[in-house]
């Protein structure tokens, strides 16, 4: 049976998994990077960038554990895109460029509806417009057996994180929500 695993993201103890004012310059809005400071670095990360080398120990074992056996993604719409309301058009195609790291079916959550969008490597978009337990559905679904893997800016907020959908949290937690350096 497969499982909805929410690994290697990183939320502050308010709650929040990205900082404010999320824009094409700053994708995890001002601050967000330094909720994810252990994560970039990995060889996980840097791998998934399209580089080769990275950090190790325990922030890539726990960053590599994430990502095993996943077959379909859950994101919220910020993870796709800066793009607010209605889609103006279809020429937003994600934050990673042509080739995402996903390689999977991909469930976005969003208000507004979109087709879904094939990419390079495997990844297509799916645009949830009818809630989290659509998602889910089509997730276990699409996933034929392996897990899901979710991530969102609000996700520790959303009653849809009860432990009979989530199968494991396991989350690396910091104080208070996401401020710009000084």
């Amino acid at each position: 049976m497969s499982k909805l695993r929410i690994h290697a993201f990183s939320i502050s103890l308010d709650g929040y998994g990205a900082g404010p004012d999320q824009s094409l310059d700053n994708p995890l809005g001002r601050g967000g990077e330094a909720l994810h400071e252990w994560f970039l670095p990995t060889r996980t990360f840097q791998r998934m960038s399209g580089k080769e080398q990275g950090t190790t120990g325990i922030d890539e074992d726990f960053a590599a554990r994430g990502f095993d056996n996943i077959g379909a993604w859950i994101l919220g719409r910020n993870m796709f895109g800066p793009v607010r309301g209605p889609w103006p058009d279809q020429s937003w195609r994600g934050w990673w460029g042509e080739n995402p790291p996903y390689h999977c079916p991909v469930f976005v959550l969003t208000n507004h509806a979109r087709p879904s969008l094939q990419m390079e490597g495997g990844t297509v978009f799916h645009f949830i417009t009818d809630g989290i337990e659509a998602a889910l559905a089509r997730a276990k679904e699409a996933a034929d057996g392996r897990d899901g893997w979710a991530r969102w800016r609000y996700a520790s907020r959303l009653p849809a994180w009860r432990s009979d959908i989530a199968g494991q949290w396991r989350c690396r937690h910091r104080g208070g929500t996401p401020r710009p350096s000084v």
